[in-house]
């Protein structure tokens, strides 16, 4: 009997070494990010896990909508905003690490357009043909405030609200264009890349600046990979990518 609990104990022993030599997972984070990052973001998580091992799963949406998830305790690592106010935000209520808070790039927006509709510039979409415009919720969708104002200070926007359909995101904003069921929308340029649709770019002059800032949450099991991927977000690779999207980088302004 003695001999046999010998064998057991060695045998256990043996499997605990065993797995103990084995090699931890990588980590995944989960970053929260505002609808016009989809496109790019992608890219950019495929990257950085070639390069650090950490995986990343994303969730997009607008940016007001995903702040209030993540006030509610959603336990995402990483917040990336269409606005920096957002940030702010949950920095002020203490849901937010303030030091890891970055300014990482300036948005654009443009007017996606149906194929076949004779729509160029902002002013055109008072045109009798231009029967609905799409933009994403002003009230909590960055792009979609921005868009109001462009409308707004190009002097059209009593002339068209009545025209407007909103999205409850830029992505989904792009989609009723994209349907058919819009003649326009207003939409990020990170969005457009390789569209097939026309895009015309609005004079960022028409709007406030889109200032999009990205911050880790104090809900983080993993704050030091999620800062590795603002790091990599503000890095060399990451920021080409980002240019690559038609996005504008602060150290360029």
């Amino acid at each position: 009997m003695k001999r046999i609990l010998f064998f057991i104990m060695l045998f256990l022993l043996a499997a605990c070494q065993s797995l103990s030599a084995q090699p931890s997972s990588p980590p995944t984070i989960k970053v929260v990010a505002a609808a016009d990052l989809t496109n790019v973001f992608k890219e950019i998580g495929e990257q950085f896990r070639k390069e650090t091992g950490t995986n990343v799963t994303f969730v997009f949406g607008s940016s007001g909508q995903l702040a209030e998830q993540i006030k509610q305790g959603a336990p995402f690592d990483v917040f990336a905003s269409a606005h920096v106010k957002y940030v702010d935000e949950l920095i002020r209520e203490h849901v937010a690490i303030e030091k890891t808070k970055n300014i990482y790039a300036f948005g654009r927006i443009g007017l996606a357009v149906k194929e076949g509709v004779a729509v160029t510039s902002l002013e055109d979409v008072s045109k009798e043909e231009v029967k609905k415009i799409a933009i994403a919720n002003p009230d909590h969708a960055p792009y979609g405030l921005a868009a109001k104002q462009a409308l707004e200070r190009a002097g059209l926007w009593e002339q068209v609200k009545q025209k407007i359909v909103y999205g409850r995101n830029i992505a989904d904003t792009l989609t009723y264009v994209e349907s058919g069921n819009v003649e326009v929308a207003i939409v990020a340029l990170g969005l457009m890349k390789d569209h097939h649709l026309p895009f015309y770019l609005i004079d960022e002059r028409m709007h406030d600046p889109i200032r999009q800032a990205i911050v880790v949450t104090k809900q983080t099991a993993h704050e030091k990979e999620a800062h590795a991927f603002i790091e990599f977000l503000k890095g060399p690779n990451g920021t080409s990518i980002m240019k690559k999207y038609g996005f504008v980088i602060p150290e360029e302004e």
